[in-house]
């Protein structure tokens, strides 16, 4: 017997049956690059913390260029020398640190409770540095980013990324001449930890002065500017009673 095509239960049914094998190729194809996936995203964040303390593949003034995947594992394992898990007052070791998700560590200190917070160690031409993992909010939608300070609580470098600000403006956090400018900055002034505010009013373009926990503020991109301000504060917050153990030494 015939089908007829015209009816509307059969376009129903024929839609529905194409979900269904649509969706268990995409599922069989997710579980099988899941492996993959996982690969890759370690290897990100790798990158992503080896930039913040100047280990990368820059060739240029305006170049941001990672470690490639290839040799990221090996620099990560020469340079980064302790992954630290800070729960209150305890201080555990763990290798693993770095793959621990800051975006549901911040959401458990918004609630008041305790959160694990990753740290990492490393040493680069003799001198150490302390890398901490941020996670916030831009214009948009979620900023994140990795920031390195020396002893004296001097930023040595910063990596951030975004997941959907504006291309050309609040994007621009990521862009070498953005976020080069940090370097150099404290994130304290005196003794109390104030973090660096990326400041409209900053006036300061070339970033000449280093002692104003300031940087200059991106054009058209106030609320992601501000976003990284939070960001950066509510993490040296966070992080504040291991730093001062640090700075003290």
């Amino acid at each position: 017997m015939a089908i007829n095509t015209d009816k509307n239960s059969y376009t129903v049914i024929f839609a529905a049956v194409m979900v269904v094998i649509v969706g268990s190729i995409l599922a069989f194809a997710a579980s099988g690059l899941k492996d993959r996936i996982a690969e890759n995203e370690r290897f990100e964040k790798q990158q992503n913390i080896l930039y913040a303390m100047g280990v990368n593949e820059n060739v240029d003034e305006g170049s941001v260029n990672f470690v490639s995947t290839d040799k990221v594992e090996g620099e990560f394992k020469k340079y980064i020398k302790e992954q630290l898990v800070i729960e209150g007052g305890e201080i555990t070791k763990d290798d693993h640190a770095y793959l621990i998700d800051m975006k549901k560590q911040m959401a458990i200190a918004a609630k008041g409770e305790t959160p694990k917070l990753p740290l990492l160690i490393g040493e680069k031409d003799g001198e150490t540095f302390y890398i901490i993992p941020m996670y916030g909010k831009g214009l948009w939608d979620a900023i994140w980013g990795f920031i390195a300070v020396d002893k004296t609580m001097t930023v040595k470098g910063v990596y951030f990324d975004h997941k959907g600000e504006t291309p050309g403006l609040g994007a621009n956090i990521k862009q070498r001449y953005f976020m080069d400018d940090f370097t150099g900055e404290s994130i304290l002034k005196g003794t109390a930890f104030e973090g660096i505010t990326v400041a409209k009013g900053n006036n300061d373009p070339l970033n000449n002065t280093k002692d104003d926990n300031e940087v200059d503020a991106l054009a058209g991109a106030t609320i992601t500017g501000n976003g990284v301000s939070a960001m950066i504060k509510e993490s040296v917050h966070l992080y504040e009673d291991y730093l001062k153990t640090v700075s003290a030494k």
